[in-house]
């Protein structure tokens, strides 16, 4: 396993953020970490790409140990945070030369590089044009591109297409296969179930600072349960009496029956309907999705509204990570680096 965790945990005062977290993800794969607000998915990519200490816990990166060995762990890793760490004044094409020569590669090197990576991710006819004039895919497919210059075996992309048109977003998606074709490793925040879904080989879905699953996208939906059929009846009196014949589960008019899949069984369902005169207006079969196993296996349901709750969680994070980078044990010259790196697509340092 290149990125491994086990018993992760860590506090802001009386804010338990995370509460044992264990995590194993295979080289070239992708892994989604799914949960609402304030669940600890940014927390734990923080910890991860060495900007933030575990209060317990081991993490691993390709064999080295984030905290004994964080400038080891950042020549392995990148960072793409949910704001595009891009420098509008300069031109995509400068931006892209900056990040190769702050990671040593020498200025022919450095350009040969920013060329391969904008006709890659298709920003060559815009290469010139400052930054401030994209749109935002173009800034974000910029921003994943800074991150790529040093070739890192791993990547974090912390919510990589929050805010994006759906255009933008299935073109980010594009990139991000086409990485993990070539053999990168990526861990993946998201909220958009959909994303998660398409993109993932393992979800690990959070709430409140613990993994309440995990698994593939396919064995997460099964645990919620197999299909099923949703017959809607005209009147609830027509709705109850289909229910007393075939159980289920029934809400007002909308009867719901567990089912196989099949065909044989929807027409079996149709044909003793039939039989009682008992028909219904509208038919429709319904498999589990990620937003069913979501609002199965979290206390909330994804959404841009914050709870109290979750507010007090998330600030509290803020607050200590503030507090965290402030303070004199993280004032090292490595802790230095690594909030530096933060603040320019947390590329990492040489």
């Amino acid at each position: 396993m290149i990125v491994e965790a086990t018993g992760l945990r860590k506090s802001y005062g009386a804010v338990e953020v995370l509460r044992g977290i264990d995590l194993a993800v295979k080289e070239g794969s992708v892994l989604a970490l799914l949960g609402p607000n304030g669940a600890g998915k940014t927390t734990i990519v923080r910890i991860l790409t060495t900007l933030t200490r575990p209060d317990a816990g081991v993490v691993t990166i390709a064999g080295y140990d984030v905290v004994r060995e964080p400038t080891k762990v950042r020549g392995v890793i990148s960072l793409t945070g949910q704001y595009a760490a891009v420098d509008d004044n300069q031109t995509g094409r400068e931006n892209l030369v900056m990040v190769g020569k702050l990671m040593h590669l020498g200025r022919a090197a450095a350009n040969r590089r920013a060329d391969e990576l904008l006709e890659r991710f298709d920003l060559t006819a815009a290469m010139n044009r400052r930054a401030k004039t994209y749109s935002g895919g173009m800034m974000r497919r910029l921003d994943l591109a800074m991150s790529l210059v040093a070739r890192p075996r791993v990547i974090f992309l912390d919510e990589p297409t929050t805010g994006l048109d759906p255009s933008s977003r299935l073109t980010m998606w594009d990139a991000i296969g086409e990485l993990v074709r070539d053999g990168t490793t990526i861990l993946l925040t998201t909220q958009y179930l959909e994303e998660a879904d398409r993109l993932a080989d393992r979800i690990v879905l959070l709430d409140d600072g613990r993994i309440t699953a995990s698994g593939t996208a396919d064995a997460l939906k099964s645990q919620v349960g197999g299909e099923r059929i949703e017959l809607y009846f005209a009147d609830d009196l027509t709705a109850r009496n289909a229910f007393e014949l075939l159980g289920g589960h029934t809400d007002s008019q909308l009867l719901n029956l567990p089912s196989d899949g099949s065909a044989g069984h929807l027409l079996h369902v149709l044909d003793e309907l039939r039989d009682k005169a008992l028909t219904p207006a509208r038919v429709s079969s319904h498999r589990p999705t990620l937003d069913d196993v979501f609002l199965t296996l979290t206390a909330s349901p994804p959404s841009k509204t914050t709870s109290p709750q979750t507010s007090s969680r998330e600030g509290a994070s803020r607050e200590g990570a503030s507090r965290e980078s402030a303070s004199p044990e993280n004032a090292s010259p490595e802790n230095a680096a690594s909030e530096s790196a933060s603040s320019q697509t947390a590329v990492p340092t040489a």
